[in-house]
């Protein structure tokens, strides 16, 4: 198995808050060192695409992986050209909670914001 650590300025980037999220998400579930969290694009959704990101303990052939403060984040290389300097936040406020990717790839989305093409 081949894997590959990219500089922090290609590939997906995690800010800090989504970062500080994803690991206490992990260290909740006391998980931190065995899991990462793999982003990955899979056909399907209104738009054409959409976006998955799990927990995953899997290491792929040709996976790019970062580092973010001791949190894994995975990509495969399909879903890599498609990803490539989207940055994905976490919001906490009043009218919303999540996760969020902002894609300069996509050439627009759906009304859920969970698709793209």
């Amino acid at each position: 198995m081949t894997t590959t650590t990219e500089p922090t300025l290609a590939g997906v980037q995690l800010t800090d808050g989504a970062a500080a999220k994803v690991k206490s998400l992990l260290e909740a579930e006391g998980s931190l060192d065995e899991l990462s969290l793999r982003v990955a694009v899979q056909p399907g959704g209104c738009s054409g695409l959409r976006y998955q990101l799990y927990f995953d303990d899997r290491d792929l052939d040709g996976d790019i992986v970062k580092d973010y403060d001791g949190v894994k984040v995975v990509t495969d290389r399909m879903s890599a050209p498609y990803l490539g300097g989207a940055t994905i936040d976490f919001v906490d406020t009043i009218e919303k909670q999540g996760f969020t990717i902002d894609n300069p790839n996509a050439g627009g989305s759906c009304a859920c914001g969970d698709s793209f093409h």
